[in-house]
């Protein structure tokens, strides 16, 4: 029984753990920097067409979420359109679910975008990070405006 239960248990993990799949070719949409190069940094949107969208950094892709139509050939209409965002956590380099993340802002790292949001998957290693670091502040995703993004890119 408790065989069967490990099994089960290393399937789920397996069918639902998120990846980063991009190569040497992926690029990001926004900035057109090639992904590999950091990968610390790498973000994905999955849209539910299968279509797979990389960016440079966390502030890259939440631009383009905030933003999809300034890419009209990506045919993005709406968020239904978004089945998954992913964030590479900070510390661990594991894919972890955006939305769920808490990214720190105003700290002394900087992603190949330049002034980013430092994402992790718990509070805790955020926090941490942000004494670490000179964080000003730990943002969940919904409290990440547009106008923050513009501020991170210098157009306000």
């Amino acid at each position: 029984m408790k065989i069967v239960l490990i099994a089960v248990l290393l399937l789920s993990t397996l069918l639902f753990a998120y990846t980063m799949d991009y190569d040497k070719e992926s690029e990001c949409v926004v900035r057109k920097l090639k992904v590999h190069k950091d990968p610390q940094w790498v973000s994905k949107i999955e849209l539910t067409n299968g279509k797979k969208l990389f960016f440079s950094s966390p502030k890259s892709m939440i631009e383009f979420y905030h933003q999809p139509g300034r890419w009209y050939d990506i045919g993005v209409k709406s968020e239904e359109d978004f089945k998954e965002l992913l964030v590479t956590d900070y510390n661990t380099l594991k894919p972890i679910d955006a939305k769920g993340a808490f990214y720190v802002y105003g700290s002394s790292k900087t992603s190949p975008a330049g002034d980013d949001l430092v994402p992790f998957a718990s509070y805790e290693e955020a926090k941490i990070f942000a004494q670490n670091n000179n964080g000003k502040k730990i943002l969940s995703f919904k409290e990440i405006k547009e106008s923050l993004i513009r501020l991170l890119n210098n157009r306000l």
